[in-house]
């Protein structure tokens, strides 16, 4: 089993959701992530997502386009960000996923990319661009690697393409909440509730729900059915206020914002 899997088995020994918080690697600076991932680990974090900058992100909305942008500004490398992420994994609570464009790993190499998260401590991917007609080769090295290959589900995708998805999917499957791009939303679909609750009676995997999730009441609402909540956004718009603010006032500001998600599930 991957360590996703492991905490995964044990949240739901517990009775509890997960909390998986995004943030983008390099913005405003690599320390600057490492010291952001220890705060939410602290905070109540259960996995950490890392998003590696690209650019021509799939469904980032202009928040998190932003936070590439400036990442990607400093010339900050593939290679770079798994070197600190080696150092951040030693004394990391959590698990740490990167949500990375399958360009970037064609480029690398499938194998060559898993060998190298791995030794950065890094415990899967999220792939959102990874189309299932391409995703078995890629899902074979990953189980072989008890590498988690995690694939997303849209409100728009087909309920038979949906399972195709999970029969090549390991850690959890993430559900993407809205039709669309990321960012804050005041309102989400009532309908997620039903859709989600459909996936989970087709697969073991747990279900995450993301995109759009930036309130403590749609937190409590959606812990009901999911096996995760993903925040993005709502916590990248407070990271890079870092600028303005300065480090310590937005570290301050992600945590009070991180710990009232958490209070909620």
């Amino acid at each position: 089993m991957s360590a996703i899997d492991t905490t995964f088995n044990e949240l739901r020994s517990q009775g509890k959701t997960a909390f998986i918080p995004f943030i983008t690697a390099g913005d405003p600076d690599l320390e600057f992530t490492g010291q952001v991932l220890a705060e939410l680990a602290k905070c109540g974090a259960s996995i950490c997502e890392l998003g590696i900058p690209y650019s021509d992100p799939i469904a980032d909305g202009p928040v998190i386009q932003a936070s590439y942008t400036r990442a990607l500004n400093q010339k900050i490398k593939l290679k770079v960000i798994l070197d600190h992420a080696q150092t951040w994994t030693v004394d990391l609570s959590t698990p740490l996923v990167t949500m990375v464009s399958y360009s970037i790993i064609h480029r690398q190499g499938l194998e060559r990319y898993v060998a190298q998260a791995k030794q950065a401590g890094v415990a899967g991917a999220i792939v959102p661009d990874l189309l299932v007609e391409e995703a078995p080769e890629f899902a074979a090295i990953c189980a072989r690697e008890d590498f988690s290959l995690i694939q997303l589900v849209t409100p728009t995708t087909p309920r038979d393409r949906a399972l195709r998805i999970c029969e090549t999917t390991s850690g959890f499957l993430y559900y993407v909440s809205v039709t669309g791009i990321t960012g804050a939303r005041q309102e989400l679909p009532p309908e997620v509730v039903d859709q989600v609750g459909w996936l989970k009676s087709e697969t073991e995997l747990p279900v995450c729900i993301g995109f759009g999730i930036s309130q403590a009441e749609q937190v409590k609402m959606l812990s009901q059915v999911a096996d995760g909540i993903i925040v993005g956004s709502a916590i990248v718009k407070r990271v890079a206020a870092a600028a303005e603010v300065g480090k310590a006032a937005a570290l301050e500001n992600v945590r009070t914002f991180v710990q009232e998600l958490v209070a909620e599930l």
